[in-house]
This record gives C-alpha cells, structure tokens and sequence, in this order.
C-alpha cells in the first residue's frame, strides 16, 4: 500500500505492508487525512517516532477481527489514543487513555499512523460518522475535540468573558467551539484573512494591533504557541481567573510566573479531547471548516503537500487517498 513515513526523514513508499488487524481490531480504509503541526514536528524529532504520520483522518471499515462484525462498512474517525485497558488502569477505566502510561498514540507514539491507504484501530476507539457531515468536515473532528476538551474541563458561566489568544488552527478552532456552546468569546489574532473565518461565523474578533489589553477576562485561552502568548495571556486574566494552555511553550526563555500568584490565576493545561460533543457539533452545523482548507493533495503527492504545510498563509492542507 501507499504510505508517508518518517525515518531520519520524510518519504512516500509506494509497497509499504498492509496491515493485519489483530484481535478486537478493524481494517479501515483511509478516505481523508488532515497534516497536523505535531506532524511536521516530528520531522524535526518528536518523540522520537519512526514510521507512518497521521492522527487526523476519516476511513471506512472492511474488515474486523472479532465478534461485533457490525463496523464494517461504516464511515468513522478514531481517537488517537488507547490504553492497556488494564482493570487496575484508572485512566482506560475512565476511557481516558490519553494518560495512560502504556498507551499507544496514532502515527505518535507506539502505531503507524493514518497517512497511507490502511490503518487497524481497536474498535473500542472508533466513532460512527453521522450521514449528513462530509469527509472535509469530519477531517477535522479530532482537533475540534481538543478545543472541546476546555469545556470538559471547565465549567464557564454563559456571564463570563472568554478570550482565545492566537489565529493559528488552534486559535480558530477553540474559539469556533466555545462560541458553539453559547459563549461570550473575543478572539484576538495578527491576520485579518485568518480573523474573518472566525467573524463570518459569528466569533466577535479583533487584530492585536487594535486590542486594548486589560485585565478583565474570565478564561483567556492561550493557544500562540509562544512564550510572549503566555505572558501577554497572564496579563489579560483577571484575579481568580482561569489561564488555559492550549498549546505547548517549548521556549527556554525565562517567564516572570509573579502574576499568577499575585492575581490567584488557575492555570489549567489542555489536551485532546471527547470525540462525540465535536461530532454533535458537526451533525447539527455549528461550525463550517471548509475555510480552513488550504489544499487538497493526493497521497502521491504527499511530499509537496508537506512542504505547502509549512507556508506561513497554510491553514489545514488534507491527503487524499482515493
């Protein structure tokens, strides 16, 4: 089969083996995938991980090793994570198995990942697709349940004033999704084009050049990437309020943490997600990715499409397999 692999260095293999699925496993065939930043890091060394790229996708199922046959030929997405469903594992027993210490992660950690024709998942990970949401909408479940995560994470008062730093694709997303669940949200970003795609659907937005910085936001949500982000979303978070990492601050700058004391901050990390909530949101059209998409490739044109992910104007670039 067809595959995207990294091995000291990224390449297409046109003969790669197909995958056999194991007990409790499905055989699914990949239709769409969605290049993510993780990806491209781990062209640069992440985790350390040799093989397959890809978390994001949506496939239909042909196979399954094991009794509950009724997955094949359904349309699903996956979560990208699963445990050792160890009875003694508090996280699998919570169908948390993003911190499960033995987990295994799609295209991350541990499992070749969804860049290629087929993928085996365990079926206790997959999630239908409802009929009415398209390929190019259910591509982007996987990053639409991290940006739900916050709200699994937090309960945030219809009163309250939300402020989601950053226009990047996780910027976008997570305010798309706290505006879907009835919100007060301010997204705050430096490109008017990225601005309008949250403004066209309802998002109240503004450029950080024109943003009056004032600390009286209930929930500022930090999602730059950058340790300026961090402390400019320090100083907009007001007493007792809650600080949310989205994304993750690799810098080695120091950061003066002196106004998270002073101001009694929560600072809460968040992760991945549920996947029905962004699928619920999905079904009933609360939010439109098409914007999002820059591009189009075939898989055998996967290596170009790489590179057209790593243009600073790219917002989501998809691999198409059929």
């Amino acid at each position: 089969m067809r595959a995207v692999v990294f091995d000291e260095g990224l390449k297409f293999d046109n003969n790669y083996p197909k995958p056999i699925p194991q007990e409790g496993e499905a055989l699914i065939r990949v239709k769409l995938a969605g290049i993510c930043n993780t990806d491209y890091e781990i062209t640069k060394g992440y985790m350390g991980y040799k093989g397959i790229l890809g978390h994001e996708f949506v496939g239909i199922v042909e196979e399954v090793n094991g009794a509950d046959t009724s997955w094949i030929e359904k349309r699903v997405v996956a979560e990208i994570s699963w445990g050792c469903d160890d009875p003694d594992c508090e996280w699998c027993a919570k169908k948390n198995y993003r911190h499960c210490p033995d987990r295994h992660t799609i295209g991350i950690w541990k499992k070749d990942g969804c860049f290629a024709d087929y993928i085996t998942l365990p079926t206790n990970i997959l999630f239908e697709v409802p009929d009415n949401v398209p390929d190019e909408q259910a591509v982007f479940v996987e990053p639409l349940a991290a940006a739900c995560e916050i709200t699994e994470q937090l309960h945030i008062e219809p009163m309250q004033k939300v402020l989601v730093l950053g226009d990047g694709k996780l910027g976008l997303t997570t305010a798309l999704a706290l505006h879907a669940f009835n919100l007060d949200v301010l997204l705050v970003g430096k490109h008017q084009n990225k601005l309008d795609i949250a403004s066209k659907q309802g998002v109240k937005t503004i450029l950080l050049d024109s943003f009056t910085p004032e600390k009286k936001y209930d929930v500022v949500v930090e999602a730059t990437g950058t340790a300026s982000g961090f402390e400019t979303s320090m100083s907009l978070t007001k007493p007792r309020g809650v600080l949310v990492l989205k994304s993750t601050v690799a810098t080695g700058k120091e950061l003066n943490l002196a106004p998270i004391v002073i101001d009694e901050i929560t600072v809460l990390g968040s992760r991945c997600g549920q996947f029905p909530p962004a699928l619920r949101l999905l079904k009933n059209k609360r939010i439109d990715f098409k914007p999002f998409i820059s591009g189009i490739y075939s898989i055998n044109d996967a290596i170009e499409a790489f590179e057209v992910n790593k243009q600073k104007d790219t917002l989501k670039v998809l691999i198409k397999m059929d």
